[in-house]
């Protein structure tokens, strides 16, 4: 399996294919535990010491990579990389401040038996935050509910990819329908169920037995398009899978109406206000942190490409895919302000749109969202500081 292509076991719910990742996992173990990093320098302005753990703990989606940078951003001097545990702990900084805590990184996809995060976030109450996205938050929200307080993420990087040779007049994912291209992506995606029951696809054109591999796509000569990350293969597929090695053209799923905050960082709902006085302060922090990893992200790459080598799951990542990345997010606005000069917040329309758009989805799969779900319960803007942004 070609290890950088690999990642996107990890942003599925395809039963196939974690059962198909999992005799991996079982060699990984659960790693030991990582304990405080020990730091005693002076707080800063932002002292978060009174009203949060004395360790954040912060569960990702997947390996250390550029789209998780802002959460690297936040690590003072000597971080501890757990190599066992897939963790990463040191004193949380503030724009060169300490904060008088502590953050813990941890690895989701591998490192945690490909496991949902929000599964992960309610059997281990230690996780203050999870990277949750907005129709995962719909789906679980009767029985295990969370709420979104910062989307480091304005747009989701998920597309579908096609070769411009093959379909040169295919401008968008509409355009491989009257081709009747085989789409290849991920059994059980949201996103697809929704481009098949809007008529943007076919039923009868999409393949859910994509394994993560490049291996169809160049097999087919062109003729199979594949579902992927704008932030990640295009760059891949144009230098580094072999009998390949040119352009793919895409589309991202946003644009097509399924306006999802991917990764969005999130808290189980009924926690919520016990942590409100800790979220009012740290939020802003992620927002800040945000903006500082897209101006001068060198520190926090250096941690994220040393804990990929260490934790040697099998999957690479380099420092020119992390270049690339973070250039498409400021490019494509993946990671920005949005309608406003905010980078962080959610807009209200948006997560009503989800809501409208995977509901009938949901409940023909028998995990209805939860009765009266409203998009303040799914995501709020309560503890965003809007003077924080990207520069214009």
């Amino acid at each position: 399996m070609n290890t950088h292509v690999w990642r996107r076991l990890s942003r599925t719910t395809g039963v196939a294919a974690v059962a198909a990742a999992l005799a991996f996992t079982a060699a990984c173990g659960s790693g030991e535990s990582t304990e405080s990093s020990g730091y005693s320098g002076s707080i800063g302005p932002v002292d978060l010491s009174a009203a949060c753990p004395e360790k954040v703990v912060i569960q990702t989606d997947w390996n250390p990579e550029a789209e998780h940078g802002h959460l690297y951003q936040l690590l003072g001097p000597d971080p501890a990389i757990s190599a066992g545990g897939k963790r990463v702990v040191g004193p949380l900084f503030d724009r060169g401040s300490y904060t008088g805590v502590d953050v813990e990184i941890r690895a989701g996809g591998p490192a945690i038996g490909f496991q949902s995060v929000t599964s992960q976030m309610y059997s281990d109450p230690d996780i203050l935050l999870g990277y949750v996205d907005t129709d995962q938050a719909i789906q679980n929200s009767e029985s295990n509910p969370t709420t979104g307080v910062m989307a480091p993420l304005d747009i989701s990087p998920q597309m579908i990819m096609w070769d411009p040779a093959t379909y040169p007049q295919a401008q968008g994912i509409a355009d491989l329908k009257p081709v009747n291209a085989r789409v290849l992506y991920f059994e059980g995606s949201t996103y697809m169920d929704y481009l098949t029951g809007a008529g943007i696809l076919a039923p009868g054109q999409v393949d859910g037995s994509y394994d993560g591999t490049p291996a169809n796509f160049v097999t087919d000569g062109g003729k199979t398009a594949q579902q992927g990350y704008a932030s990640s293969e295009p760059q891949l597929y144009k230098e580094e899978v072999e009998g390949w090695k040119k352009p793919v053209k895409y589309q991202l799923v946003h644009d097509v109406g399924f306006p999802t905050y991917k990764s969005a960082m999130s808290v189980r709902s009924a926690d919520l206000e016990k942590n409100s006085a800790c979220l009012e302060q740290l939020v802003p922090v992620l927002q800040r942190a945000a903006v500082d990893y897209m101006a001068s992200p060198e520190t926090a790459d250096k941690v994220i490409l040393d804990a990929v080598e260490q934790y040697d799951t099998g999957w690479v990542y380099s420092q020119r895919n992390a270049d690339y990345a973070r250039q498409t997010m400021a490019d494509l606005k993946l990671v920005g302000n949005g309608p406003n000069a905010t980078i962080g917040d959610f807009d209200t329309e948006r997560v009503a749109r989800v809501l409208e758009v995977t509901g009938p989805i949901f409940t023909e799969q028998g995990t209805p969202a939860a009765a009266g779900l409203t998009p303040d319960a799914i995501a709020t803007n309560r503890f965003i500081d809007t003077s924080v942004g990207l520069p214009s």
